[in-house]
């Protein structure tokens, strides 16, 4: 699948504009010419968790920053046109086709057509960003284009339709940084999911770091100081309040192991005791983290099949030739 045609009005930079997208598409310009806000445009419309971050959007996110001219609102308008719809997101969106020519570049209305070479079934999805003034905060909502309805009552365009499109926008450097942590959303979370892979290993971390002796040696006077809180405490509240406090590893939760564990890789350098040392993946070079990233994303078209990447300056401390191979394989 791919994006064929990207509406944009009033977003950040971008007064109003139609952008016509042919397959592989590489967008070249100076810094703040608008690339990140097109990619940030499309993140609105397909990104599956965009509409979960508070707020949504901001004063910012305006063109020029107006988000009420003459005591009405302004809106932000985002429109997407999805082809090369594979049979399961054509059966899932069958009450939302609508008919794409490749030839004119254009939505074609006349179902008579529809057998033409040169047509193809099409997904046409919105964003609709704008400053609510009895909430006092900025809104925003997805929903499919078609069929034409009211605003109030079109269909919402939701997370669980959004995944099945399969859009990824990864900004290198930040994408790297957590490529192969356990957070939601890293590539390494997206992989496991997609094969459907949950590994139960929470609790046997949580027990064996529950049980983990920390700082409790009496010489170290951590301990000390701990039960002379617990003495003093004892004289205002009930006794098990403040029972036998001590130091632990982490808050024994699952969201907070999610951020802390992480995949370490060899650095080449031998320890003094001839034992190979391993560091934290995100303490490779910038070049190596990048390379990962884009190692991790084949694997993940090969795991969907169906997928649209956005990628934010890919070539970023890659050489020339190792750029080359890169594009090649992804093309």
């Amino acid at each position: 699948m791919e994006i064929a045609r990207l509406k944009i009005e009033n977003f950040r930079g971008v007064k109003k504009s139609e952008l016509l997208f042919n397959s592989h598409t590489v967008l070249i310009g100076d810094n703040n010419v608008g690339k990140s806000t097109i990619l940030e445009a499309i993140d609105l419309t397909l990104g599956p968790d965009r509409l979960s971050r508070f707020p949504v959007i901001d004063e910012h996110d305006f063109y020029a920053g107006e988000y009420v001219i003459d005591d009405k609102p302004v809106e932000i308008n985002i429109e997407a046109v999805i082809i090369n719809l594979s049979e399961e997101q054509t059966r899932h969106f069958y009450n939302n086709i609508e008919w794409w020519n490749l030839e004119s570049k254009s939505l074609i209305n006349i179902a008579g057509k529809v057998d033409n070479k040169n047509v193809v079934a099409a997904l046409r999805v919105a964003f609709k960003g704008y400053y609510d003034k009895d909430e006092d905060d900025f809104l925003g909502k997805t929903y499919f284009c078609n069929p034409v309805e009211q605003l109030e009552e079109q269909s919402r365009f939701g997370k669980n339709d959004k995944r099945l499109c399969g859009f990824l926008y990864l900004r290198t450097l930040r994408t790297g940084s957590r490529a192969l942590s356990l957070e939601r959303g890293s590539l390494l979370d997206i992989i496991l999911k997609l094969m459907e892979l949950r590994p139960q290993m929470w609790e046997d971390i949580l027990t064996q770091l529950r049980d983990l002796s920390v700082a409790e040696k009496p010489e170290l006077g951590i301990s000390g100081v701990l039960e002379n809180i617990q003495t003093a405490i004892r004289e205002i509240v009930p006794v098990e309040w403040a029972e036998n406090p001590k130091l632990q590893v982490s808050d024994l939760t699952r969201e907070h192991l999610r951020k802390i564990l992480t995949v370490f890789i060899g650095t080449g350098a031998m320890a003094s005791d001839g034992s190979k040392y391993s560091a934290p993946f995100q303490h490779q070079g910038t070049g190596t983290i990048n390379a990962l990233v884009l190692v991790l994303l084949s694997m993940i078209a090969d795991l969907k099949q169906n997928v649209i990447f956005a990628m934010e300056e890919p070539e970023i401390a890659i050489p020339p030739y190792t750029q080359k191979r890169i594009i090649n394989s992804i093309r």
